[in-house]
């Protein structure tokens, strides 16, 4: 009877030892928007996940090592997604680009996930490795296959001669910038956040540019 009983109750004790790491994760992301980074401590995330401070070492060697966790499950599925659309997909990558930017805005409209981008930003002078672990774990893989796209974009006649590298930042930059005056300086358009309606907005200023079809009928 005691096996059966031990045999019972392991699958629960399994499912809360697997869900501590999310439970600590969601602590950790609480507690850097509240306080900050710096002033947050190994001991604070742990009160706030209501596990020990060594629960939280088991899974997170560091601080460091839970906000690259909060990347690592909040922001790198989103970029390794918008990689996949951008390598599956054949034909106009003005498409693939409107596609991928709105699926990434869909997500970032989410403002948990929003919150992992705002506190490396509003760290990263403090703490410039968080920039590098960012730069690392996202920038260096998403970047070569957007001026990928767009060199095949250039050389195929969908868009108009353009320096690849420079039109990804601006691609990125207008959506980075409605992040950053929103959720570190609290410059909040009349209408929220609003992420899809910038969007809207911003490919239509995008491509009116970049398309080689704008530059056929001047």
């Amino acid at each position: 009877m005691a096996s059966e009983g031990v045999r019972r109750r392991g699958p629960k004790f399994r499912r809360r030892s697997e869900a501590r790491p999310d439970e600590v994760l969601d602590a950790a992301l609480a507690l850097f928007v509240e306080k900050g980074f710096a002033a947050t401590r190994v001991e604070d995330i742990a009160a706030r996940a209501g596990v020990s401070k060594g629960t939280v070492y088991l899974y997170f060697p560091s601080k460091d090592a839970v906000l690259e966790g909060l990347v690592r499950r909040g922001i790198l599925p989103i970029a390794e997604s918008a990689i996949e659309k951008f390598g599956n997909l054949e034909g106009d990558p003005r498409i693939i680009l409107a596609s991928a930017i709105r699926m990434l805005g869909s997500r970032f409209s989410d403002p948990e996930v929003r919150a992992i981008p705002k506190v490396v930003l509003r760290e990263v002078v403090s703490f410039p490795h968080l920039a590098e672990m960012y730069r690392r774990e996202v920038l260096d893989h998403v970047i070569p296959v957007v001026v990928s796209l767009i060199e095949r974009g250039i050389a195929e006649g969908y868009m108009r001669p353009v320096d690849p590298e420079l039109t990804v930042r601006s691609i990125v930059g207008p959506l980075v910038l409605h992040v950053v005056l929103a959720e570190v300086f609290g410059v909040v358009p009349k209408g929220g956040v609003e992420i899809e309606k910038l969007i809207d907005n911003h490919l239509s200023i995008l491509f009116d540019g970049l398309s080689a079809d704008a530059v056929k009928a001047e």
